[in-house]
């Protein structure tokens, strides 16, 4: 039987970015470096195949610094920590690696510089999230007020509204966030807001393609995680950018085939931690049941890379 023609377009970028590989290369050479195991406060990136790979070679995933030893290495995820966790890791004696993306460090130092002003914060974000746990938890209870909405911009209360500064989560909606920085701006017209965009590149680029792929598709899949707030919002792009049907999946295995009964086009992007292979395995899944055209979206180039701590460079 002939397979039906489908047009398959690949947005580009998609998937790791510069933050979410340095993550991972830490956890890997303090497993190289101090053998395992290796405690990870936090999932390390949220993808549960790049966790499971890791825990395969000898990392422990834990939620708090309790449930670690005094005697092994600690690793703070990428999403980065409240200021309290590395104070207590310290007193503890422990050796511990902040794998916290440089991007995120950037927001953390930008809210101790306004505090440091005088300024109260708002933070842009998601609730319970860890990025923003760790972003809020850099400064004392109070100092920092979350905003999820353009909703809760009308209900917050400040200390002095001639006094406040903004920053935002890293991975949010940068349409969605331009919406809430207006009323913002609108409510407190003297609120400082960061030098340069909060939001980081690999969130802009990732949403910026998945814009200019959106309406060539009858269908878009986002590869990534249901706890990865930059996958979810790539979803909620393609929906808003006009692809009615955006799906995230795991991995291949979390195709709803029925639902893409008839389709002669389809676009594939991934969120900045899900790995390439993964997407290769939906793009196989593709190759298994239709006579694949493979088109390239291509709206930016990414060449960033950060370097990890120093303590991994040197020999033990």
């Amino acid at each position: 039987m002939s397979k039906s023609p489908l047009t398959l377009y690949m947005a580009a970028p998609r998937g790791f970015c510069a933050g979410v590989d340095r993550a991972i290369k830490i956890v890997e050479m303090a497993l190289e470096k101090w053998g395992a195991p290796v405690y990870v406060r936090h999932e390390i990136v949220h993808n549960k195949f790049v966790v499971d790979s890791l825990r395969d070679q000898g990392a422990v995933f834990v939620e708090e610094l309790d449930e670690c030893p005094d005697d092994r290495p600690v690793i703070f995820s990428a999403h980065g920590v409240p200021k309290a966790v590395p104070a207590a890791a310290a007193a503890r004696e422990m050796i511990y690696v902040d794998a916290t993306c440089p991007l995120v460090s950037k927001v953390h130092i930008e809210a101790q510089r306004h505090a440091d002003n005088g300024l109260q914060m708002i933070m842009i974000g998601h609730k319970g999230h860890p990025e923003t746990v760790g972003t809020m938890g850099q400064l004392p209870e109070g100092e920092v007020l979350l905003v999820e909405t353009v909703e809760d911009v009308a209900t917050v209360q400040v200390r002095d509204a001639d006094k406040l500064a903004f920053v935002t989560q890293t991975t949010l909606s940068v349409d969605d966030t331009a919406d809430i920085v207006a009323a913002l701006n609108a409510r407190f017209p003297n609120i400082v807001g960061p030098h340069k965009e909060d939001i980081c590149y690999a969130t802009t680029n990732r949403q910026e393609a998945v814009k200019a792929m959106a309406p060539k598709c009858d269908a878009m899949l986002v590869v990534g995680a249901p706890n990865s707030s930059n996958s979810q919002r790539l979803v909620e792009v393609g929906r808003k950018a006009g692809c009615v049907y955006a799906q995230l999946v795991m991995r291949a295995d979390n195709i709803d085939w029925r639902a893409l009964d008839g389709i002669a086009s389809i676009g594939i992007t991934a969120g900045a931690s899900a790995p390439e292979v993964l997407i290769n395995e939906v793009v196989d899944a593709f190759k298994a049941r239709f006579e694949v055209t493979v088109e390239h979206v291509v709206t930016a180039e990414e060449n960033v890379e950060f370097k990890v701590p120093r303590v991994l460079r040197v020999p033990a």
